[in-house]
C-alpha cells in the first residue's frame, strides 16, 4: 500500500497543522528564551492562516475519500475547517496581551491550541467511528490542558477537573453507543452503518439504545440541558483567553460530530433521535435564557447564552431536511463568530489586575470608549436576534426550517423563548450607554490602544453587519455544502 493509494494529499491541511505544532514545540529548545514565546505565538497564527490557504486552494467540489475510507474531503468539511482555523487564529490574537499579563504566554499553550484545532479538523472530515473518536479525544485532551495551564488560579484548576471528569464520562457514553452500533451492524464506516441500520428497521430495541447513548453523549459535548452543568463553571473558571477558544471553534467541530454521526450514520433513524432532540433543544433554550437573566458575571451569562444558542442550533438538525441542516450550519458559523467577538471584547477591556468579567464593569463604557461601546451595541443586538443583524437571519433560517418540517409548535415556543432571552442582551446595552461609570480606578482609566487587537476586533464585530449584502450567498454556500455532504 503506497501513500498515493491512501490519498494523503486530501489530508494535507491536517498534516501541516500537526507537523507545525510538533515543530513549534521542539523549536523552544533552540530559540532564546526571551524571544521563544513571541516567535512561537506568531508561528502558531501563521500556521492557522496557512492551513486556511491550503484548504481554500484545494476546496472540495465533491466528496473524495482517503485512508481506505477513514477520511473524507467534502465541501462541508472544508467550510468548517476554514472557519475553525480563522476563528482560532483570531482568538490567539485577542488573548496575546491577556496571556502575557498572567504568565501563560508560553509556546506549550499554543501548541496545545494547534493540536486541538487538528482534532477539530479531523472531526470535520471523519468518515469512520474511529476517526471521529480520535479527533474528539485529541481536541478534548488539549482543551483540558489549556484550562489547567492557568495553574496559579484555583478556579481554573477546579474548572479543568470538572471538565475532565464530565468530559471523560461523556466520551465513555459515546464510546459505549459506538460499540453497540459496531456490534449490531458489524461496521465502523459511517456509510455502511447507515445502510445496515436502515435495513434493521425502527423497531430494533438494541439499535434504539445505541441511539440514546449517542444522543446523550452529544448533548454532553455541546452542553445541552440537562447535560449542561459543566458549561458555566468551565467558562467562569478558565482564563478568559481559553474560554474564548472553547466558546467558538469547538462549537463548529460539534456540528461536524453531530452531522457525521446522526445524519451520516443514523439518518434513517431520524424518527427516533428527532424526539430526543426536540426535548433537548427546548429545554436548552428555556433554561439557558431564563438563568442567564440572573447572572452578574459576564462569562457565566455568556455560558448560559451558549446553552440557549446550542438549543437553537439543534432546531435545524431535528428538522431532518437539507434546509434544516444548512440552517444549522449557517447558525453555528454566525454564532461562533459572535462568541469570538464577545470574548474578544472582554479580553480587550481586561488588564493585568482587572478581569473586566462583571456586568457592572461595563457601566458607562460609552464615556470611556465610544468605539468599543458601539461594538458592544452591534454584537448584543446580533446575539439577541434583532434585525437587520446576522444573528436575526440565523435565527430566522432555523425557525423557517422548523415550519417547513411541520413543527410549527416548536417554532412558536422557540420565538417566545428568544424574546425572553433578548432581555439580558439589551441589559448590557443599557449598562454601557445609560449607567454611570463604576467608582473605581479601573473604571475611570482610559482604555489603552492596542492596534492589532483593535483592528481584528473591529473586523470581527463589524462583519456581523457588513455581511448582510452577502447573507444570501452565505446561505447558498451552506446549502450547497450540505447537498454535497458525503452521506
Amino acid at each position: 500500500m503506497t501513500l498515493q493509494s491512501l490519498q494523503t494529499a486530501l489530508a494535507l491541511p491536517e498534516i501541516f497543522v500537526a507537523s507545525m505544532a510538533s515543530a513549534i514545540l521542539i523549536m523552544g529548545l533552540f530559540i532564546n528564551k526571551e524571544r521563544n514565546d513571541i516567535v512561537c505565538f506568531w508561528l502558531s497564527v501563521f500556521t492557522l492562516l496557512a492551513a486556511c490557504v491550503l484548504i481554500v486552494s484545494d476546496f472540495a467540489t465533491q466528496p473524495a475519500f482517503a485512508f481506505n475510507g477513514l477520511f473524507v474531503d467534502d465541501p462541508m468539511g472544508d467550510l468548517l475547517k476554514v472557519a475553525i482555523c480563522l476563528l482560532s487564529a483570531t482568538i490567539f490574537i485577542y488573548g496575546r496581551q491577556y496571556n502575557q499579563d498572567r504568565n501563560i504566554f508560553k509556546n506549550e499553550y499554543y501548541v496545545l491550541g494547534l493540536f486541538a484545532v487538528c482534532g477539530m479538523m479531523v472531526m470535520a472530515s471523519a468518515n469512520h467511528l474511529l476517526t471521529l473518536y480520535l479527533g474528539l479525544e485529541l481536541m478534548s485532551l488539549c482543551l483540558y490542558s489549556m484550562i489547567a495551564f492557568f495553574r496559579d488560579d484555583k478556579l481554573a484548576v477546579e474548572a479543568a477537573m470538572k471538565y475532565f471528569v464530565l468530559g471523560a464520562l461523556a466520551s465513555s457514553v459515546l464510546l459505549y453507543g459506538m460499540s453497540l452500533l459496531y456490534g449490531l451492524t458489524g461496521a465502523l464506516e459511517l456509510a455502511v452503518i447507515s445502510s445496515v441500520a436502515a435495513n434493521m428497521g425502527q423497531d430494533n430495541l438494541a439499535l434504539a439504545l445505541a441511539v440514546v447513548f449517542i444522543v446523550v453523549a452529544l448533548a454532553f459535548k455541546i452542553g445541552a440541558v440537562p447535560f449542561h452543568m459543566w458549561i458555566p463553571d468551565v467558562y467562569h473558571g478558565a482564563a478568559t483567553s481559553t474560554t474564548a477558544f472553547i466558546g467558538a471553534a469547538p462549537k463548529i467541530a460539534a456540528f461536524a460530530l453531530i452531522m457525521r454521526l446522526l445524519v451520516g450514520g443514523l439518518e434513517d433513524l431520524h424518527g427516533q433521535w428527532q424526539q430526543m432532540l426536540i426535548i433537548l433543544a427546548l429545554l436548552s433554550v428555556a433554561v439557558g435564557n431564563v438563568i442567564a437573566i440572573a447572572q452578574n458575571n459576564l462569562k457565566r451569562m455568556l455560558a448560559y447564552s451558549t446553552i440557549s444558542h446550542m438549543g437553537f442550533f439543534l432546531f435545524g438538525i431535528l428538522a431532518g431536511s437539507v434546509a434544516g441542516y444548512s440552517a444549522s450550519l449557517f447558525y453555528i458559523l454566525i454564532y461562533a463568530t459572535m462568541s469570538c467577538a464577545a470574548f474578544g471584547l472582554i479580553l480587550y477591556l481586561s488588564t493585568k489586575d482587572f478581569e473586566s468579567d462583571q456586568l457592572n464593569d461595563l457601566k458607562g463604557l460609552s464615556k470611556r470608549s465610544p468605539f468599543i461601546a458601539l461594538l458592544f451595541l452591534i454584537l448584543m443586538f446580533s446575539m439577541a436576534g434583532v434585525p437587520p443583524t446576522a444573528g436575526f437571519f440565523a435565527k430566522l433560517s432555523v425557525i423557517q426550517a422548523l415550519i417547513d418540517a411541520n413543527l410549527q409548535w416548536v417554532a412558536i415556543v422557540a420565538v417566545v423563548l428568544a424574546v425572553i432571552g433578548a432581555y439580558y442582551y439589551l441589559r448590557i446595552i443599557k449598562l454601557v450607554y445609560f449607567d454611570a461609570p463604576q467608582t473605581m480606578p479601573e473604571a475611570d482609566a482610559p482604555i489603552a490602544v492596542q492596534s492589532d487587537r483593535k483592528i481584528v476586533l473591529a473586523i470581527n464585530v463589524i462583519i456581523i453587519i457588513a455581511i448582510l449584502p452577502w447573507i444570501g450567498a452565505l446561505i447558498t454556500l451552506c446549502n450547497q455544502a450540505i447537498k454535497q455532504f458525503a452521506y
